[in-house]
């Protein structure tokens, strides 16, 4: 998992903004439009994100697809760690 949320988050010139989502949802778990709005950023942007992050078991879905919301998969706050030390590397 390490090696997928390295890559996933600051190996892609997506990266950063896959950061500010993660820690969006961290804050609590949100839906594309409400991420959309508060990071603004395009929606087709955000779903485009979602679905990387989705592939790669970084977030995970909860609900019905148009209303679904996001949050962390279980294997990313096992690895919290990893997520916060790619975090202040892309900080600094």
């Amino acid at each position: 998992m390490e090696a997928v949320l390295w890559y996933v988050l600051a190996g892609t010139r997506g990266g950063p903004n896959r950061v500010r989502i993660l820690r969006a949802l961290d804050e609590r778990p949100r839906n594309p439009n409400q991420l959309a709005e508060e990071l603004d950023l395009n929606y087709d942007t955000i779903r485009h994100h979602l679905e990387v992050m989705v592939d790669n078991d970084v977030v995970r879905a909860s609900g019905d697809d148009y209303g679904a919301v996001y949050l962390p998969s279980p294997p990313a706050r096992n690895h919290w760690e990893t997520v916060e030390t790619i975090i202040n590397q892309l900080d600094s």
